[in-house]
């Protein structure tokens, strides 16, 4: 995937395929991720990025999408997440949030669990 530095200036020339969506409202688009590390990882993306709710929303979207994977017996726990900035990890320079579900058995040793974006550095 090539990393892409500049900002973007819609959600719409970000490389997210129209083929992924599996939510649309006024406010928030979800798209499968298109490398997901889990099955289920899905991305929350605001449609405009010009106040601080726009990103919030996304995180409250991706949290009770979450929440409702576990009511339904979808997965065990989840992971909710940015990547701000390319020091972060960012590839796409427009705001999304990631939701990441977790299964028992998805990797070695879950503690420390965001602790380990920085590897050998989550381990306390």
């Amino acid at each position: 995937m090539k990393i892409e530095t500049s900002q973007l200036r819609s959600y719409k020339d970000a490389p997210w395929s129209d083929d992924n969506i599996v939510f649309e409202d006024k406010k928030v688009i979800v798209y499968k991720d298109g490398y997901p590390v889990t099955e289920g990882h899905l991305l929350f993306v605001p449609k405009k990025r010009k106040q601080r709710v726009d990103i919030t929303i996304c995180f409250e979207y991706a949290y009770d999408w979450g929440v409702r994977g576990i009511r339904n017996y979808e997965y065990e726990g989840f992971n909710v997440g940015i990547n701000n900035g390319i020091v972060a990890g960012q590839s796409v320079m427009w705001p999304h949030v990631h939701l990441i579900p977790r299964r028992t058995g998805d990797t070695e040793k879950p503690k420390g669990g965001v602790r380990h974006v920085i590897p050998l550095k989550g381990n306390y």
